[in-house]
């Protein structure tokens, strides 16, 4: 039984909500990494989910890491290898899972993202705010590092110098400077948040699916790939592609000046 993440699925979008709004939907101490893996790979199985939907219940996103267990792990009987191994076997679970699916995911941020918290909405591939929705990677005001990815997710978002200037200050930035920034592509009001997320995820979700999900493992690849490596991969899947019988709907609608219809 889920305890932290609801799933909720309707046609071809699932949402999933962070859900321990008393603690402002942490990332550490509870199990949101096994949920959040489990439900990656739910959606990965399940062809009918075109996109998916992230955001959080009651007034935060996510507040990132537990304080209390971070009291806990610097404690004298916790051993560095320990911790090493918590966080390999937890949080760091969770930017995997995500960059690994194969749909568009849309962070429907409603309040703070704080920390992992903000890592979190940079693994995702759109991110969407409310105007009380806040910013801050602030590890280093705790005297740690982004260790759920975040120096490598940050920087491919904001680009190195915005990333480098939210993590050297720590400092709160608002829905409005992220809008500036580029870490969000819109600012919309609270009560029209998820209505806004819903309705970007619908007009992916109209797209054929398989063309999506190799467009976006195209765009995956890319942040990491040769120029020449990737275009023997767009080969392949363009290949694949021409022959599947969503760009056969596709051509044909186009022609015959209909809506395309994908099953």
């Amino acid at each position: 039984m889920s305890n932290f993440l609801l799933y909720d699925q309707h046609e071809h979008i699932v949402t999933l909500t962070m859900n321990q709004p008393d603690k402002r939907n942490p990332l550490t101490g509870n199990t949101a990494a096994d949920e959040f893996t489990d439900a990656a790979a739910r959606i990965g199985a399940d062809s009918r989910v075109r996109a998916v939907v992230i955001t959080g219940a009651g007034s935060a996103f996510s507040a990132g890491g537990d304080i209390r267990v971070m009291q806990q792990q610097a404690g004298p009987d916790v051993l560095p290898t320990t911790i090493r191994e918590d966080y390999r076997r937890g949080v760091q679970r969770i930017p995997v899972a995500l960059f690994n699916l194969e749909v568009p995911v849309i962070a429907a941020i409603n309040g703070p993202a704080i920390g992992a918290g903000l890592d979190l909405a940079c693994m995702c591939d759109l991110r969407i705010a409310s105007e009380q929705a806040k910013f801050a990677e602030s590890f280093v005001k705790l005297g740690i590092i982004p260790g759920d990815g975040g120096a490598w997710l940050l920087p491919r978002v904001l680009g190195m110098a915005r990333a480098a200037e939210l993590a050297f200050t720590a400092e709160l930035i608002d829905a409005q400077r992220a809008l500036e920034w580029g870490l969000v592509s819109r600012v919309v009001s609270q009560d029209r948040l998820m209505e806004e997320a819903i309705g970007l995820a619908q007009r992916i979700a109209v797209h054929p699916p398989q063309a999506m999900r190799m467009t976006k493992r195209l765009m995956r690849e890319a942040l990491h790939t040769r120029l020449d490596t990737l275009l023997e991969l767009s080969a392949a899947y363009q290949a694949l592609a021409h022959k599947t019988p969503e760009h056969a709907e596709a051509v044909n609608a186009f022609l015959e000046k209909r809506e395309p219809r994908f099953e």
